[in-house]
């Protein structure tokens, strides 16, 4: 199929074939113990579903519904401007591939490489004008760092998360990514629960306010901290000096009955907006759910399953195609709800259901 007719339901379609009895493809993706990845939950392999009963991944979507959009439409006409400036470097939207890692982890192993996975998600949101983020998993070392020779081939436009493993294998993790040309490197912190390592026998850590700071410091990169999900905790990563901040819950996939990221980015982002750049992740599926985000305090978005399955489906190009559609509806979203560029989007256009 060509590049210039492959539609989002043909990458849909393909990924379903190919994920069978792993992933249903639905197009409602909100992690109800009825479908098929929770049933993974209790048992060897985790899947692409969430950890324990599911909970986690549930509540990102539940955490999201609990807002409508509120539609301003009398105006002048505009073309909604999505253009976002992350750290200097200009991209379409603010919206960007999360660090997903682990294809094998997902069940896709048998239909594309870890390494393809990578290639895929960096260099599909590459040309859908954006940046594809890479993790770390149990299969990943300094001789197999597959994001980051993702991210060398993309003439360094990726950004590079590790584990938290140990802290001298980190700043050897960072300073590879830096080589390669990385926008910046971070560290999963919620990764301390990762049922893969664990499985894997890859110790992970929890991390003290001093060896991040010391991480920041061994790298001339920005620094994010991912898996943020309290007050306390964001303000403890602008006090290490990083720059950024996720606030997400991995998914999921680290601690059961966590709440939402849409339920606890607003009391994040009012007390560090403007100390540090706050990105959120979590159940987002489509321009609607962004725009929600966006309003709820986050500069930037992360977006992980969809882009597994588009990767898994159609390579580069299906991560392309859904990277667009996002951008489409986004721009959709903020054209019916008077929001002419990304600055003019506030909590005002949310009504709590």
């Amino acid at each position: 199929m060509t590049k210039e007719k492959l539609s989002l339901e043909d990458v849909r379609k393909q990924a379903k074939e190919k994920l069978k009895g792993i992933c249903g493809v639905y197009k409602i993706c909100d992690g109800d113990p009825s479908r098929l990845c929770q049933n993974q939950s209790y048992k060897s392999s985790l899947g692409i579903g969430g950890v324990g009963s599911g909970a986690s991944f549930h509540n990102n979507i539940l955490a999201l519904e609990k807002f409508q959009l509120k539609m301003r439409l009398i105006g002048e006409h505009f073309e909604p401007d999505t253009n976002y400036s992350f750290f200097g470097y200009e991209t379409s939207m603010p919206i960007m591939g999360a660090s997903t890692s682990g294809v094998k982890s997902f069940g896709g192993d048998t239909v594309i490489s870890e390494q393809d996975f990578c290639h895929s998600i960096v260099l599909g949101c590459k040309e859908a004008g954006t940046i594809g983020w890479r993790g770390h998993t149990y299969t990943y070392s300094l001789n197999t760092p597959f994001g980051i020779n993702a991210i060398k081939e993309a003439r360094g436009w990726g950004v590079k998360i590790c584990k938290p493993i140990k802290q001298e294998l980190l700043i050897e993790f960072f300073k590879k990514a830096e080589e390669a040309g990385a926008l910046a490197v971070g560290i999963d912190i919620d990764g301390a629960g990762s049922y893969a390592m664990k499985t894997h026998n890859q110790l992970v850590y929890r991390k003290s306010p001093e060896e991040i700071r010391d991480l920041v410091q061994a790298t001339s990169l920005p620094v994010i901290i991912k898996g943020v999900m309290t007050i306390e905790d964001a303000l403890i990563a602008v006090n290490t000096g990083a720059a950024g901040i996720v606030v997400s819950n991995h998914g999921g996939r680290v601690l059961d009955h966590t709440p939402g990221t849409a339920d606890v980015l607003q009391e994040i982002a009012s007390e560090v907006k403007g100390k540090i750049k706050i990105m959120a992740d979590g159940g987002i599926r489509t321009g609607y759910d962004v725009l929600k985000m966006l309003a709820l305090g986050a500069e930037s978005v992360l977006v992980g399953r969809d882009l597994i399955r588009a990767a898994v489906g159609a390579g580069s190009a299906g991560v392309r195609v859904h990277m667009e559609y996002l951008r489409e509806t986004l721009k959709k979203a903020m054209l019916m709800t008077n929001c002419k560029n990304l600055e003019k989007i506030s909590s005002e256009v949310l009504q709590r259901v």
